[in-house]
């Protein structure tokens, strides 16, 4: 059984996500539990809550021994904001959870992976439940909290550190005190409603500032805008055109992104056992 306790560090979920998660607990799940901080429903402008309110709901999930994970409710944007007083204030308990979530949550992942704090991982969150097109996606990370490894990355391989982002979250971590050292690892991106212009840039700022990595896999890159005119590369030409530039190598595809098919990462070395 894995309790889990659920948090929103950037943007709300309504009551009926989190009933959509709890009918699908009860009626696939039952060996696990899910716990909402009442937090997840407050709303303060974008946020769910204010800053210091979404801090003190992250804390008391973190540093509660009751609770084996804590599972971010919805990604948005605001989590940055609260992520290094977080990790200040994290106790042992907090040392020994799972985190699980990505996109916007992934400021959150890169604080904890940094500071050696539990096991972050990008997977798919509670707010995808409500819907049919996201159910198989919270399915994949309930499974893998049973210990059902189906749903981990085909290309992980247990040799090779691995971290997966939102390519603008990845590059807005750059020279902040929220980013590991990614030395070494095969980084994945994914992005979602930017042009591909903006994935250009992206790139181009990762380009010149990540360390000596192993190499980097693109995962999906949809709803992209209409622009008013073609940018003339497709997202993995841009992918490949920055890697050969900065002397990365390009390992191919992942699948990660935000749709129904994201797979789960285990930031550093995944078990190809089920959870870690």
């Amino acid at each position: 059984m894995t309790r889990i306790a659920i948090c929103a560090p950037a943007t709300a979920i309504t009551r009926d996500h989190a009933e959509a998660l709890d009918d699908l607990i009860a009626a696939e799940f039952p060996e696990h539990t899910a716990t909402f901080h009442e937090q997840c429903f407050a709303s303060h402008g974008h946020f769910a809550g204010p800053d210091l309110m979404r801090l003190e709901a992250l804390l008391e999930c973190a540093n509660d021994p009751a609770f084996d994970a804590v599972w971010f409710a919805k990604g948005g944007y605001g989590s940055n904001r609260i992520a290094e007083a977080a990790i200040a204030r994290m106790n042992a308990s907090a040392k020994s959870k799972t985190y699980v979530g990505f996109s916007d949550c992934g400021y959150l992942l890169a604080a904890l992976y940094r500071n050696g704090i539990g096991q972050p991982v990008h997977g798919s969150m509670p707010v995808s439940a409500r819907s049919e097109y996201g159910r198989d996606a919270v399915r994949r990370v309930l499974k893998w909290f049973g210990g059902d490894a189906s749903g981990l990355e085909p290309s992980l391989d247990g040799q090779t550190p691995v971290v997966a982002f939102n390519l603008i979250t990845l590059a807005m971590l750059i020279n902040t005190p929220l980013m590991p050292d990614l030395s070494g690892h095969v980084v994945m991106v994914e992005e979602v409603s930017e042009h591909l212009y903006s994935v250009d840039r992206l790139f181009f700022s990762l380009a010149g500032t990540l360390p000596r990595l192993a190499g980097l896999r693109l995962g999906t890159v949809n709803a992209v805008p209409e622009n008013d005119r073609e940018f003339g590369q497709e997202a993995e030409d841009i992918a490949k055109f920055w890697c050969a530039r900065a002397g990365i190598p390009y390992l191919g595809r992942a699948q990660i992104g935000h749709d129904a098919g994201n797979m789960i990462v285990p930031f550093g070395l995944a078990s190809p056992a089920g959870r870690v």
